[in-house]
């Protein structure tokens, strides 16, 4: 059962001490608060976790401080979308907003190699309006011999040269507790130059431990994509695990499926899922084209494939595109193949651009009645 109150309901206030005193009585009920702060306005949820069968829901519903109560019937308690509620997870981190309505693009390294390729990179993105990127410094590989990236020596020139070129968040793989810590204890050496998005791997959607680890932090928001072997489902609960332990800041990535049936494509391209996570859950919603299609192959249109599929998904409603280029993609330590170049940018941004104004149109055109 979820409990939803007043906008803006302190919990110093009389009313709140009421309700949260009665809720506190329920027999073999669990309490679970959490806040949501959205434009100009925050909301508190509460979680009743336990039988719920037997309570009343008008009861809830007269104490003072609750909107309204809402009977959950499925796993997504927290990121979940319940009872035709149209609103979403909305929350605004270092000056960037992120909800189901708004687009971001995430363009940068999938793997920092060297302190050039990332000046070059921020400075383009500087250069084409943009203030978010993507930079990895720990790189989970399926193979053991294949390089793993530079980790926290690294850091500080990215972090370093993002706030030189204006860029307010960085999407980072972490794979470990510890990863968190290193992030943590440079930004604040260096004086918090940046954000960072931590990004969850798609080889990394069930390890849970982490899952927990990320979730009980509440600096950064979070990037989790779909796991590449398992059910939709599955990726969501995992998305509910960061949630359960009190940090419901997550964006949801799609990044392609492994199947036996994905070639010509490293993976294939799950972008159709979009909208049905958008209806079950109120998480944004990420495509990662780059890992979905793997390669620089051209139609005979002259489009590249990875920039249809990138259509795609916006088109269907995504809120953020997380794309990988390169200064000289030969030269990539990682995923090279499926780079695009610094000079494809502009053309990249308004393709995206063009897909965001159709995607609204068609918006617009089914909203008519």
């Amino acid at each position: 059962m979820l409990v939803i109150l007043h906008a803006n309901t302190e919990e110093t206030a009389e009313d709140y001490k009421r309700m949260w005193s009665h809720l506190q009585g329920l027999p073999e009920i669990r309490l679970q608060k959490h806040k949501v702060q959205g434009r100009g306005q925050h909301l508190t949820e509460i979680y009743l976790i336990g039988n719920t069968t037997k309570i009343n829901l008008e009861e809830i519903e007269s104490l003072p401080a609750v909107e309204r109560v809402v009977r959950i019937s499925h796993d997504f308690r927290i990121l979940g979308r319940h009872s035709q509620e149209k609103g979403s997870i909305d929350f605004e981190y270092n000056r960037i907003r992120f909800n189901q309505q708004n687009f971001h693009i995430f363009a940068g390294l999938c793997a920092v190699d060297n302190p050039g390729n990332v000046e070059r990179m921020m400075q383009a993105l500087q250069e084409n309006g943009q203030e978010c990127t993507r930079m990895g410094a720990y790189k989970p590989r399926t193979n053991p011999y294949s390089f793993q990236g530079h980790g926290k020596e690294c850091l500080p020139y990215v972090f370093e040269l993002a706030g030189k070129y204006g860029i307010k968040v960085v999407a980072m793989e972490v794979t470990h507790e510890q990863h968190i810590e290193e992030i943590d204890n440079c930004l604040e050496k260096l004086g918090q130059p940046t954000g960072v998005m931590l990004q969850i791997g798609t080889r990394n959607t069930q390890n849970f431990e982490l899952l927990k680890a990320v979730g009980r932090q509440h600096t950064y928001p979070v990037l989790l994509k779909r796991g590449f072997g398992i059910s939709l489902n599955e990726s969501l609960n995992a998305a509910e695990y960061l949630a359960s332990e009190g940090n419901n800041q997550v964006i949801f990535c799609l990044r392609g499926m492994k199947t036996s049936f994905n070639a010509p494509h490293r993976n294939m391209v799950d972008f159709a899922h979009l909208p049905i996570i958008k209806r079950l859950t109120r998480m944004p919603v990420c495509i990662d084209p780059s890992h979905s299609v793997g390669t620089r192959e051209a139609s005979p249109d002259g489009g590249l494939d990875v920039l249809h599929s990138t259509s795609q998904g916006i088109i269907a409603g995504a809120n953020m595109v997380l794309v990988d280029f390169h200064p000289s993609p030969t030269d990539a330590l990682v995923d090279g193949p499926q780079a695009l170049t610094l000079d494809e940018l502009p053309k990249f941004i308004e393709d995206t651009r063009i897909s965001r104004d159709a995607y609204k149109k068609r918006v617009e055109l089914w909203a008519e009645k």
